[in-house]
This record gives C-alpha cells, structure tokens and sequence, in this order.
C-alpha cells in the first residue's frame, strides 16, 4: 500500500461575495478532487488544539500525526533545522520576516504593508540579513538568512517568554499595539527599529524601488521557540517517507521527523509553484522505496493572505489538475493499492487575511475500498454535512496509515 497525504495549505474558507457568496473549494473546477470525495470517506477535522494559535506550525504538526499538545516547540526553530542552523537546548530562535511598513516618522505610528516586502528574492534577503548580521551579530545574537521574505535570529545562552505577533496576522494594520513584548521585547523591538534605519537606504531597496517593487523597510520577529524533539516518523508509523514543499518551516518538520525532505526546482511556495514538479517528486518517492509522500502547497494559503481571489481558486484547480491529475493515473496504473488523504491544514480566509483554527475538510479515499459519504464534490459544506467530525487531527494519520475508517 502508498499512502499520500495532499496538503493545501489554507485551502478552506468562507463564502466569498465576489464568487456568489461561494468558497474558493465551492467555485473551482476540480474534477480530481471532488472525484476522491464521491468515492471516499468525507468529514470535518480539527487540526488546531483549543487555545493554540492557529499557525501552519501547529496545524501541519497535527496533520503529520504528531499532537501539537505534546510535541510543539515553537514555529521558529522548525524552520532553523530546516536552514540548517546548529541549535543548542539553551537556545531560543525566532522567525525574522522582512516587511514593509509605511513611512511615518515614528516606528510605532507604521503600518504593516507587507508581511513578505513584495515576496523579495532570496538573494536580495540574504544580502540585506548578512549587513544587517554585521551590524547585531554578538556572543549571544546571530541573523541567519533563509528563503525569500523567512529568516531566523538565534538567541544564545535565552529562555522563553517573548510575546510577538505573526506579522501576517497584521496586513494592513497600525502596528503599535502589536510590538514585540515580554522577556525579550525590548531587545527585539530596538533591532527592529535600528533595521528599519540600517535598510532604508541599502543598495538593494533602492534598486527594488526604483523597479516599482516595495521595500524591505524592517525586521519584524515572531514565532519564538525552542530546539525540537519529534519521535521519528518511521519509528512512530511504521513506515518510510518524504515531504516536498517549499517552505522551511514544512521542511523543518520532516527533518525533525526523519523524513526524506525534497526540493523540486521551481517550488516557490505561491501560485507561481512548479505544481507539476512537485507532483513528478512524490511519484519518484513512491517508486523509489518510500511508501509514504506528504505535498504540501502553500499558494491556497498566501492568496488568503494576499486577498487574491481568482489566484486562490486558481491554486485550487491547479492542486487538482497538475498534482492530483499526475498522480492519480501514474498509481493506478501501478497496480499497488493506494490511500491518499486530501485537506487543508487549517482555513485562511480571505475575508480576514489570516488563519482561523476551525475545523477543515477531508477526504479519506482507499483505491481498494469504496466509501460511504453521501457526497459528490469536496468542500466545506458538503463535509460537515456528512457528520463525520475528527476531534483531533493528529488522528488523521492514524487512520490513513493503519487503515482505520471510522467515523471518530
């Protein structure tokens, strides 16, 4: 048996005045997808515990089996295994994003303009991280660049306590009530405030200006955590497996969870992504020894963040047409039974900019097994009204690996 778990990110909403008052699932042509859901088992999930934050971090930890109640450490450090970077068990890491705030003359009277300056390339981040590093590296502080807009700062010799807020959580917000505080807040918020003037005038910016692009105007921390400990997946499940995406905080997780972590040429993380190589990736996991392969697409996700409607429902379709409508010939025509399950991690709603932590929708299909849910399309309506509610999402895996079909 290959078991595939089709990820997309953010993918569920709310009805959308501009597509009728229809979801972006509701309003795209998905023929793959809703085929799954005709043949499956379709129901609700919980993927978010009560009272943590909804980010990709809890709610990807959820769906790769591991309860975030248990083993969630912190977004930031997830994805510094991801980049690479050494941590210590007295070290405490959190996301540094480069944004772009408006121009007021005082940083507390800015505004979040962009939580990604314009999705920046990342040889102009690490360009910008390394000066900035130059400029706040010290026994107990170091900047290391990432990919794009997503950066890391390690703080040696630290402990836990911070409060910050996810600068996406904030688009197009007046950021002072949202400044970082607690342990170290006032450390964060002055390198937050001497980047914004250090990269003002940076070569790079000028140059993005000057091509009509924004800014990468300031630091902005969030995320704070601690190294990681995940009980290896293969150890947990039974079996081997890879992860394929393109961002590091999913890349941070399969590292820490012994999984085979994929780059695919051209995966970008928005709807831009080489869809059909992340689709050609799993398929040569499958037929290479691993019987498990988790794709996680994050273009559903940055739409809801960005408000881009059509590209939201254009994500959906080419989920469905370039990923699922590769794979699902290719594995039928193996021969080898298959069980793939099919959700978001957790809704981005367009209305809010932002992530929410209620229930997603599933679909749970088994080549060699006919479902029983009385619907013939995937999406949110139509799974809750099956009935079938999954109260922890943690327990998806389970029940796609062990071949558990019921209903709780």
């Amino acid at each position: 048996m290959k078991y595939l778990v089709m990820l997309g990110d953010g993918m569920a909403d709310y009805p959308v005045p501009e597509l009728g008052n229809r979801t972006p699932l509701e309003a795209a042509e998905k023929p793959n997808m809703d085929e799954l859901a005709r043949h499956g088992i379709v129901g609700m999930v919980k993927t978010v515990p009560e009272g943590m934050p909804p980010g990709s971090d809890t709610a990807n930890l959820s769906v790769m089996g591991y309860d975030p109640k248990i083993y969630y450490s912190g977004r930031s450090p997830l994805e510094a295994v991801s980049i690479g970077i050494p941590l210590e068990a007295d070290d405490v890491t959190f996301r540094c994003n480069l944004v772009t705030l408006s121009d007021e003359d005082s940083f507390e009277d800015a505004t979040m303009l962009d939580y990604s300056s314009d999705e920046i390339s990342t040889a102009e981040s690490t360009e910008l991280i390394q000066f900035l590093n130059r400029e706040f590296e010290s026994e107990t502080l170091k900047l290391y660049p990432g990919i794009s807009y997503r950066h890391c700062l390690v703080l040696h010799h630290a402990q836990t306590g911070s409060i910050c807020t996810p600068p996406h959580d904030i688009s197009l917000k007046p950021i002072r009530e949202h400044l970082p505080s607690g342990r170290y807040g006032n450390l964060l918020l002055d390198l937050m405030k001497r980047s914004r003037e250090l990269l003002k005038n940076h070569p790079v910016n000028l140059a993005r200006i000057a091509r009509g692009k924004r800014p990468a105007a300031s630091c902005w921390f969030w995320g704070e955590g601690t190294k990681p400990a995940l009980t290896p997946f293969a150890e947990k499940y039974g079996v081997k497996g890879g992860v394929i995406s393109a961002v590091d905080l999913i890349k941070g997780i399969a590292i820490c969870a012994g999984l085979k972590s994929v780059d695919v040429e051209g995966a970008t993380g928005n709807v831009d992504t080489n869809f059909a190589g992340k689709a050609d990736a799993a398929l040569k996991l499958l037929h290479g020894g691993c019987d498990f392969v988790y794709i996680h697409v994050e273009a559903p996700d940055e739409c809801g963040h960005r408000h881009e409607i059509e590209n939201k429902v254009k994500s959906i379709e080419l989920i469905d047409r370039d990923i699922l409508g590769r794979i699902l010939p290719a594995l039928r025509e193996s021969g080898e039974p298959f069980s793939i399950l099919l959700m978001p991690d957790h809704p981005t709603p367009l209305a809010i900019r932002t992530h929410t932590a209620e229930p997603v929708p599933f679909v749970l299909y088994r080549s060699n097994r006919e479902g029983g849910s009385p619907t013939d399309r995937y999406t949110e309506r139509l799974a809750a009204a099956t009935g079938i509610y999954v109260p922890e999402g943690h327990l998806m895996m389970q029940k796609l690996l062990h071949d558990i079909d019921s209903e709780a």
